[in-house]
């Protein structure tokens, strides 16, 4: 309400320029022959003045007198100055409602009087918002900074390349990963971001080499969710709806029922229903709540302005709340991956293996958790140490499984180099190169790898 009256009270007094002349009226204005008359009749004056005084001559004042006088009565032919505004009241207020109203039906037109204004909290959660990016901006140019003192951390090469993915630099990311990867972090989750920014960087079209990668992905992990959607996202646009939807409910029957990402695949494979004009399929259902408790909201705010120790004391502490609770129920398949998961970013990978060994005991034929197991243990594996007993036995269970899994054939052919079997090794490699899309950086690192060993 005083923000209207406020409103008004402008708008009256940007109109009081205009509606008071009105009001008043104006006053005569003299014309240039009014003001020519007065001085010519001054000038008769000041003549009859000096001929009493004596100053002219009668014959030179009659000539100056008729001179005036013919100035005097040419006057008469001079232009009136044209009248001003008299008082109009009348034409005042219709100035007043004209303006008025057409400046309140111009805002009701091209305006948006119906938005509500944005409330404190809203702007201060947009202020949080740039303050979060402001701070992305400068880890960012950190990491710049920091890989241009060490180019071969690995591990810096990858949250770069996040960070750029984040602030929308695709390329710059792209690039990012490519070194993260020539550097030999080629994990299936760091390989799948890479994957991503290419479709990213193609406005979203999953183009052949982001394809080509994708299936990479899925060869070394068939569960990858993020190298399944895309894949679906690649059926879609390569005129397959149906193979698309078949993809999108194998993922939407493995989100749990309270996930958020049900929504937007539901959205998919509606898209991919009408593309192929069929009726949209029931969607599948999804995997009971996950009862885990996390930490919320403030847990995490008050981890990120922790320092170093005490926030890797909280994250200790509840990957040892998380380790009890699977002791307790040890029949939970899904917690001793998370459990495996959360050891390994720690860098425990021992403590790791052991939490996958458990979860692999559960679900025998799955051949992703000894992979899983595999990446955790070679997670701080220098390139050129020998490959554990461990990983090798992980390595050859699945091989008796999928001989043909490209990550087993890799490991296992650079084992058998290092224990002095470059025929076994060539081998090895020489099957995964036809399992790789040549052409491509990995096509290349395992022929040069081959050609670097001793001849037959």
């Amino acid at each position: 309400m005083i923000l209207a009256f406020l409103l008004a009270l402008l708008a009256f007094g940007a109109l009081l320029p205009i509606i008071a002349p009105l009001l008043r009226g104006g006053r005569p204005v003299a014309s240039r022959g009014s003001f020519d008359q007065a001085v010519y009749r001054d000038q008769l004056r000041e003549l009859d003045r000096d001929i009493a005084r004596g100053l002219i001559t009668g014959e030179d004042a009659d000539a100056a007198r008729l001179e005036i006088q013919r100035r005097l009565l040419a006057t008469d032919k001079l232009p009136t100055a044209p009248s001003r505004l008299s008082r109009s009241p009348l034409l005042a207020m219709v100035v007043f409602a004209v303006i008025g109203a057409g400046s309140v039906g111009s805002y009701l037109w091209l305006g948006a009087p119906e938005v509500p204004d944005v409330p404190f909290s809203g702007r201060k959660a947009v202020a949080t918002v740039d303050s979060q990016a402001n701070s992305l901006d400068k880890a960012t140019e950190a990491l710049s900074a920091k890989l241009k003192q060490n180019p071969s951390d690995r591990a810096s090469w990858v949250q770069y390349g996040r960070n750029l993915a984040m602030l929308n630099q695709f390329d710059k990311a792209e690039d990012a990963y490519r070194h993260a990867m020539a550097l030999g972090q080629n994990d299936p989750d760091v390989m799948a971001d890479h994957a991503e920014v290419l479709v990213l960087q193609a406005g979203g079209t999953v183009t052949p080499a982001a394809e080509a990668a994708l299936k990479q992905v899925l060869a070394l992990d068939p569960s990858n969710g993020l190298a399944r959607y895309y894949l679906s996202i690649a059926a879609m646009q390569a005129g397959e709806p149906k193979q698309a939807i078949d993809g999108f409910q194998a993922l939407l029957a493995e989100q749990p029922s309270d996930s958020p990402l049900r929504a937007q695949l539901a959205l998919k494979i509606a898209e991919a229903a009408h593309s192929a004009g069929i009726p949209v399929p029931e969607l599948a259902k999804g995997t009971p709540p996950a009862q885990t408790p996390g930490p919320d909201a403030n847990a995490v705010a008050n981890a990120a302005n922790m320092p170093d120790a005490e926030r890797e004391a909280m994250i200790r502490g509840m990957v040892a709340q998380l380790a009890a609770k699977q002791d307790a129920d040890p029949a939970n398949l899904d917690g001793w991956l998370r459990l495996g998961q959360a050891y390994a970013v720690l860098h425990e990978p021992d403590k790791a293996a052991d939490a996958y060994e458990k979860a692999a005991k559960l679900k025998p034929d799955d051949i992703s958790i000894p992979l899983q197991e595999v990446r955790a243990l070679l997670t701080d594996q220098p390139p050129t140490e020998k490959l554990p007993g461990r990983v090798v036995a992980l390595l050859k269970r699945v091989e008796a499984s999928d001989p043909d899994q490209p990550l087993v054939l890799w490991y296992l052919g650079m084992a058998a180099v290092q224990d002095g079997h470059a025929d076994e090794g060539r081998r090895y490699w020489g099957k995964l190169l036809t399992k790789i899309p040549q052409g491509t950086e990995d096509a290349r690192m395992i022929q040069s790898a081959m050609d670097a060993l001793p001849k037959q």
